[in-house]
């Protein structure tokens, strides 16, 4: 599990609720495009609810951010406005800037055919799927995952998954594990995602609920009397395991959960979950509909008219709109001026390192203080998270000694294609390349604004997902290798934007004690990952990392960069503060790996023909099988046996399908890491005719 109050998950490049959204000018209906009142009116009931405000405290000239908005609770309100008004929106429509009165100006234009048209509706129509046992694509973040699970990328781990445990109080232990077993069964008919299995091609299917390996199934072990060496040891153990062996849906249940009763009436509850079936927002639906279902027997959740596998399908087509292509060109347009990632100091090449787990740092602000630093931002009119990204940037610029690199984030990104939408289980969440370009010597408050101006510039050209953006980088800098392995997740406003926190009460499991938590994530091409979330009011900063490729000394140091940074923003002098930077804008040349300051966690290279294989035309039955199949997967002419896989346009997804389908049509089997040390014709022809293809 992300954490009860989803903190989400990122592959690599997990998810995250990043600030902002600043795609077109505050004038955007246009100089004079004004809504009826009725309009005006109806947009600011919206936002009420949203909000949870009585509807005369939202002006309709006070911006969604000033009454205390932001890009996850955008979310909810652009489900509430087509729930209510029938109104249609992309995400990038509804920007934390605008008021009700330019909100309603953009409607009314959109049914009059009046003004600019900087509206644009998503011409899909998301509806159940005439076959629900059919199988259905993986969004490009489960694609992600799903790869990054083969043992082939650098960074890959066998499961992309999050841990968790929590305490919990007072618990009924002779009621607690069939209700919490009952539950999950419940929960499994009503989110019907929790029943997915990954298939061998890459693709996905909802199991029956007859099906015996269908319902996670609750393994309970019984601590009460036991002492508390004993106690510390099994949960210890129990932590190692899940931690370490997370549930996989290619294989079984991507939910695997586990309750370790206590003595004195406590116990514990563990859960991993696969990165491939919830992201952060699912995990806060998760635990909300799990707990209501413990804690009453006859609780009903409210229907649901579609579920995610219907999402996925209907965003089969969104390649093929006009909206996503103009998205497209405006991410290809600006790819070959992206920097490079941090030149963070490394110990190790990531192409090396075999990590089993990603090493933690964590810190809390306060609730007291936590809400001082939302005033603040409201007062700078930044989102929380704009300014966690600015001080997260600061802080890797002065680590990696450079003002100008490439990072990751997640993003919540729900496309609001039908009102159930807000209120699935699934893996909706996608990723953002953000290139960074710090100026010389900037005001925070000043970097907080540029940071969400950057970031919702990005966000409104986010049909094109991270992922795919990545990929085409990539291939135009001729390498296999993470672009982007540093990331910056925010589920900040989930809680909110869910209407609820996590319960503190849940029946026969008792008191739950969210303070008393343990978690672990692995995410696959992935180095250094900072997540922030709310907990019980407080904001919780974590570093999740993989521990070989970093000196210690340095990743805490980096940590505690970023902690001074948001405690000093409690204050309003640190908004004022001048940042301190590196003068050098990026990175000095160098090769990976030399020295302990210079290494790059990516770096371009261009691939030559494989030594031995001369160019021409596919020699051999072996490689000329192999051209006429790239051929026919590609849909492009491979006449030639150096031709590379991914110059040619394919990608990792379409490896691992390629190299399975081989394997089960008894063409040979070939390693995916085998295969990416020379993904040329010949390269491949040579694996398939070595032994074992080793």
């Amino acid at each position: 599990m992300t954490s009860p109050t989803a903190p989400d998950t990122t592959a690599g490049p997990g998810s995250t609720a990043v600030p902002g959204s600043t795609a077109v000018p505050a004038d955007a209906a246009g100089p004079g495009t004004h809504a009826p009142g009725q309009l005006v009116d109806a947009v600011r009931e919206v936002w009420a609810s949203a909000l949870d405000r009585d509807v005369a405290s939202v002006p309709a000239d006070a911006s969604f951010l000033s009454l205390g908005g932001d890009s996850v609770l955008a979310v909810r309100m652009a489900a509430l406005l087509r729930k209510r008004l029938g109104a249609v929106l992309a995400l990038a429509d509804v920007r934390v800037e605008h008021s009700p009165a330019q909100l309603a100006a953009l409607l009314h234009e959109r049914s009059t055919g009046a003004g600019t048209g900087t509206l644009r509706p998503l011409p899909l129509d998301l509806r159940r799927r005439a076959d629900p046992d059919s199988s259905f694509p993986l969004l490009p973040l489960q694609q992600g995952y799903f790869v990054g699970q083969q043992d082939a990328w650098e960074l890959s781990y066998r499961s992309a998954h999050h841990y968790a445990d929590i305490g919990l109080e007072d618990i009924e232990a002779d009621e607690a594990p069939e209700a919490l077993q009952d539950a999950l069964e419940r929960l499994a008919e009503h989110q019907a995602v929790l029943r997915a299995r990954i298939l061998p091609d890459g693709t996905q299917r909802i199991l029956p609920l007859d099906d015996p390996e269908a319902v996670p199934h609750l393994r309970t072990t019984d601590l009460r009397d036991a002492d508390e060496a004993r106690v510390a040891e099994v949960i210890a153990g129990i932590r190692n395991e899940m931690s370490t062996e997370g549930p996989d849906p290619s294989q079984s249940c991507g939910v695997d959960m586990r309750l370790t009763l206590l003595p004195g009436n406590r116990a514990r509850l563990h859960c991993s979950t696969s990165l491939l079936i919830i992201d952060g927002w699912s995990s806060g639906v998760f635990y909300r509909d799990l707990f209501a279902l413990v804690s009453d027997y006859n609780a009903v959740l409210a229907p649901l008219d579609i579920d995610f596998g219907d999402y996925a399908t209907t965003l089969r087509e969104l390649p093929g709109t006009d909206q996503w292509c103009q998205d497209r060109d405006w991410w290809w347009d600006r790819l070959d001026g992206f920097p490079l990632p941090p030149a963070l100091p490394l110990v190790a090449d990531p192409a090396e390192v075999r990590p089993t787990l990603m090493g933690t740092r964590q810190a809390v602000l306060d609730p007291e203080r936590w809400a001082v630093l939302r005033r603040r931002c409201a007062e700078h009119a930044v989102t929380p998270s704009a300014a966690m990204f600015a001080a997260f940037s600061a802080a890797v610029a002065r680590a990696c000694g450079h003002r100008r690199f490439l990072l990751n984030s997640l993003q919540l990104n729900r496309l609001p294609l039908h009102p159930d939408v807000p209120r699935l289980v699934g893996a909706f969440s996608s990723t953002l390349l953000l290139p960074v370009d710090l100026p010389d010597a900037p005001v925070f408050a000043d970097l907080a604004a540029r940071a969400q101006q950057d970031i919702g510039d990005a966000l409104a050209h986010n049909l094109v997902t991270g992922v795919e953006v990545s990929r085409e980088l990539g291939r135009r800098r001729g390498t296999h290798r993470p672009v982007a392995p540093v990331v910056f997740q925010s589920t900040l406003g989930v809680d909110a934007a869910l209407g609820s926190e996590v319960p503190q009460e849940a029946g026969p499991l008792g008191t739950i004690d969210l303070q008393s938590h343990h978690q672990q994530l692995r995410t696959p091409q992935v180095a250094l990952e900072v997540r922030l979330f709310e907990l019980r009011g407080e904001l919780v900063v974590v570093f999740s990392l993989v521990e070989e490729l970093f000196a210690a000394e340095d990743v805490d140091r980096m940590f505690s960069d970023v902690m001074a940074t948001v405690e000093s923003l409690v204050e309003a002098d640190g908004w004022r503060a001048v940042v301190e930077l590196p003068a050098a804008v990026d990175a000095p040349e160098g090769e990976p790996g030399e020295g302990v300051s210079g290494g790059r966690l990516s770096v371009p290279a261009d691939r030559a023909a494989a030594p031995g294989h001369e160019p021409g035309p596919p020699r051999g039955e072996r490689e000329r099988f192999v051209a006429d199949h790239w051929a026919k997967l590609l849909d492009c002419p491979v006449e030639e046996r150096t031709a590379d896989f991914f110059a040619l346009g394919g990608d990792s997804l379409l490896a691992v399908r390629m190299l399975g389908g081989m394997a089960r049509a008894g063409r040979g089997r070939v390693a995916p890491r085998r295969f990416l040390d020379r993904p040329t014709v010949a390269g491949l022809a040579e694996a398939l005719d070595e032994k074992d293809g080793a």
